[in-house]
């Protein structure tokens, strides 16, 4: 199996690392072809999500998801980074506002104090790993 390839996200001063997952292939292939993006962060509860200049359609979408997974939001269009709970979480898990084609998990232990630390209109930039 061929290494997927890896993502890094850069909010302000932080720096995250993502690796793309096989659950949705087609949007993998969709955001790769995008970067690098750049746009300003927003967070809606554990979750920070940026708006893109690009649509994707449903693929295999869902909302409830794992802390870490990273999603392309269709109704956005936005790509969403979760850490946890978010205003519709019926659990401690996080569950998007609507379903995201989920195309990336956030490698390493899962900072969510830094993350929590992220602030409206940050600047995010996503790009492919060098």
């Amino acid at each position: 199996m061929q290494n997927m390839p890896n993502l890094v996200i850069k909010i302000g001063g932080l720096q995250l690392f993502a690796e793309t997952t096989a659950e949705n292939p087609e949007t993998v292939k969709k955001v790769l072809e995008q970067l690098p993006v750049e746009a300003t962060a927003q967070r809606w509860g554990q979750e920070i999500y940026f708006l893109v200049p690009f649509g994707i359609a449903e693929e295999h979408g869902r909302q409830e998801c794992e802390p870490g997974e990273v999603g392309f939001w269709v109704g956005g269009p936005g790509i969403a980074v979760f850490f946890g709970k978010t205003p519709v979480s019926t659990s401690d898990k996080p569950k998007a506002y609507s379903p995201c084609n989920f195309f990336a998990r956030l490698s390493g232990k899962l900072d969510k104090q830094a993350l929590n630390a992220v602030k409206d209109g940050e600047k995010i930039v996503l790009s492919k790993e060098k």
